[in-house]
């Protein structure tokens, strides 16, 4: 596995806590919490992945507000409040990714996306991510 499809997993594993426990997700995670959390789940990244990692969080918490809104415009029939908590949260990093870090083909991102939605959520989460984020792209390359 790449250190960035690491990065990415850990990530969606670090805002899927956040989100269950209710978390004020408008703020970013303390870098404290962040710590506690790699040394629990990452003890031997590579610091590429560990900064990769703190990217992500740290943008999706800082941008969650627009990340939602576009999630809560482009999934078609579903609240963001009812998605399935991993499904959000790969979505939230693949939207952020695709608003802020022009160094990564939003169809990379979208892949990616897919990939984890595959081994963490459900037998739909593959095409249910791939179909929002394809809607968004579109309309983030017009």
């Amino acid at each position: 596995m790449g250190d960035r499809r690491k990065s990415r997993e850990l990530a969606m594993q670090a805002l899927f806590a956040l989100d269950l426990n209710k978390s004020d997700l408008n703020k970013t995670g303390s870098p404290q919490q962040m710590d506690e959390f790699l040394e629990q789940h990452g003890k031997d990244l590579s610091e590429s992945t560990r900064v990769f990692f703190l990217t992500l969080v740290d943008g999706v918490l800082e941008n969650r507000e627009k990340i939602d809104t576009l999630l809560d415009q482009w999934a078609k029939n579903w609240k963001i409040s009812r998605m399935p908590a991993v499904d959000r949260n790969i979505m939230r990093i693949a939207v952020f990714e695709m608003l802020n870090l022009s160094d990564i083909p939003s169809s990379v991102s979208i892949n990616e996306a897919v990939e984890i939605g595959k081994k963490f959520g459900t037998r739909d989460s593959g095409p249910f991510i791939n179909g929002v984020l394809d809607r968004i792209r579109v309309l983030h390359e017009l």
